[in-house]
């Protein structure tokens, strides 16, 4: 049985339809690399997994589990719940400017558990607070701990909010071209960090404009247009041997 999968996600705005029957799935501990054009309907389907936005249709199991169905009308706390599953980095960081990098990765964690929510080897504040720590370590960033955002270079503070999602533990961890808004200086230690979690077993599901990264790091690697997967396979098999025109002319400009 798969770890992750998708059954026919279909999302709507309106009358324009963003993801047009999205089906694959991925094991346990495997990166998946989704790549395309802006438009194709990437983001849109890191927010329906993070819950950040509702599919229009279709299913999502995990781990055997049930955790969205478009015929099921969940409660709020049951939303949050389900969106522990699965941690988002953004494109932009988002942290919070007025705490400290130390803060931004305990609050959430906090939060929920001050809300009766318990996530993975958590039971106390001081639980949090180690937890930060350990994680603030493992993104090279110990040093950092009491600088605030606007003290950060950008690759610093995308480190900083990979550890905040990696706080919250869970089963699979989503990035939005996180690269995107930095200098080229700065991307390679962010794509460091992404690679060392891949060797810790870590499932993670990444959209990215960087094509040698998804080629060397993705076990698998989905390629998006128009709504659709117009092929998925293995690095090799997506590089080296596509099949479509559409991927053969994206594969074109992007490598140049």
């Amino acid at each position: 049985m798969a770890f992750l999968e998708i059954k026919n996600l279909v999302k709507n705005f309106g009358a324009t339809e963003v993801l047009k029957g999205i089906n694959f799935s991925m094991e346990k501990g495997e990166v998946l690399a989704i790549i395309g054009s802006s438009g194709s309907g990437k983001t849109t389907l890191l927010r329906c997994l993070n819950y950040l936005e509702t599919a229009s249709s279709g299913e999502i199991e995990l781990d055997g589990e049930k955790i969205f169905d478009s015929d099921v009308q969940l409660s709020e706390r049951e939303i949050r719940e389900k969106r522990l599953h699965f941690g988002l980095v953004f494109q932009q960081f988002n942290l919070f400017p007025q705490y400290t990098a130390f803060e931004n990765i305990t609050l959430a964690p906090k939060l929920a558990l001050k809300n009766g929510i318990k996530t993975s080897g958590v039971s106390s504040a001081e639980d949090v607070e180690r937890i930060a720590l350990e994680l603030l370590e493992k993104v090279g960033l110990s040093d950092k701990k009491d600088f605030y955002p606007c003290q950060l270079s950008g690759g610093q503070q995308q480190r900083v909010a990979i550890a905040r999602a990696l706080a919250m533990s869970p089963d699979i961890l989503c990035f939005d071209e996180p690269t995107s808004a930095l200098d080229p200086e700065l991307t390679g230690e962010v794509l460091n960090v992404i690679r060392s979690l891949k060797s810790n077993d870590s499932t993670m599901i990444v959209v990215t404009h960087e094509m040698e990264f998804a080629k060397n790091v993705a076990d698998k690697v989905i390629f998006m247009a128009n709504g659709i997967i117009e092929e998925i396979g293995n690095p090799h098999e997506v590089f080296e041997n596509p099949k479509s025109e559409t991927l053969k002319a994206f594969l074109s400009k992007a490598l140049d």
